[in-house]
């Protein structure tokens, strides 16, 4: 597999028009490398300009795009690619309206409000399983008390 491309590849590959695509490095959206005064893009810049391309046709605005993005590279160090591999700890997730960002199993940020204001996700299945168990136990010691009374009458 190649492992750099230039843009009229990144164009064709994407969809992305050649001025959309130079307007991005300008604007450091994605930063494609030099090679004289060609751009060259690495097959991660080629998937990232796919992600933001996706996110795109999916009605969300450069401008929140580029905040995601922004907020990835200043508090993570990361970039947006890197975010969304599925052997990543982190996931980017999307409702049709707002992108968030899973950092953990029961954690997720939303990107475009308040980056410090996490969401709690809540397992619904771990929940039922729990009270569950606590019914059982409570059932059993309930049991354990009417056995109980019931010898203390007897003798």
């Amino acid at each position: 597999m190649k492992d750099s491309f230039t843009s009229f590849e990144v164009a064709q590959l994407t969809g992305i028009t050649l001025r959309q695509l130079q307007w991005w490095d300008e604007q450091k959206i994605v930063a494609a490398s030099r090679q004289g005064h060609r751009r060259i893009y690495s097959l991660d810049d080629l998937a990232e300009v796919a992600i933001i391309c996706d996110l795109r046709r999916r009605g969300f605005s450069l401008q929140k795009i580029r905040r995601v993005v922004r907020f990835l590279q200043k508090e993570l160090g990361r970039r947006l690619v890197q975010t969304v591999r599925t052997a990543d700890e982190y996931h980017l997730l999307t409702d049709g309206r707002h992108i968030y960002l899973e950092d953990s199993a029961r954690g997720v940020v939303d990107l475009l409000k308040n980056s410090q204001q996490p969401m709690l996700s809540v397992c619904l299945s771990d929940t039922i399983e729990r009270v569950c168990e606590e019914l059982a136990a409570a059932k059993k010691r309930n049991a354990r008390v009417r056995h109980l009374t019931a010898a203390s009458k007897a003798s």
